[in-house]
């Protein structure tokens, strides 16, 4: 059985810094495309950034320069190096597995999920 379990998330003041992470566990992970993305309430779930395992990364504009997506497949993890970080990047942050390697940004896309980890940006 497939499972992602996120950590990291807190409360921190516009500007600070916070770190994901997500432990995966029940197939190879190192094959399979990681996703982070994020929730507001109110909102859709929205695409945050995005690992292949051919190395390739991907960011949501609104994130990009901020954000660093990284994994360690020896570990089974995957991170979210989040810096700068401004009130709007308030939600509660979701990692997620796409089997293989193709890629796609679309929620709807990715198979497996964790329960979510809040973080809250203060100004």
């Amino acid at each position: 059985q497939v499972q992602l379990v996120e950590s990291g998330g807190g409360l921190v003041q516009a500007g600070g810094s916070l770190r994901l992470s997500c432990a995966a566990s029940g197939r190879t992970f190192s094959t399979d495309t990681m996703g982070w993305f994020r929730q507001a309430p109110g909102k859709e779930r929205d695409f945050v950034a995005g690992s292949r395992s051919t190395g390739s990364t991907y960011y949501a504009d609104s994130v990009k320069g901020r954000f660093t997506i990284s994994r360690d497949n020896a570990k089974n993890t995957v991170y979210l190096q989040m810096n700068s970080l401004k009130p709007e990047d308030t939600a509660v942050y979701y990692c997620a597995r796409r089997y293989g390697n193709s890629w796609s940004r679309e929620a709807a896309d990715f198979g497996s999920w964790g329960q979510g980890t809040q973080v809250t940006v203060t100004s």
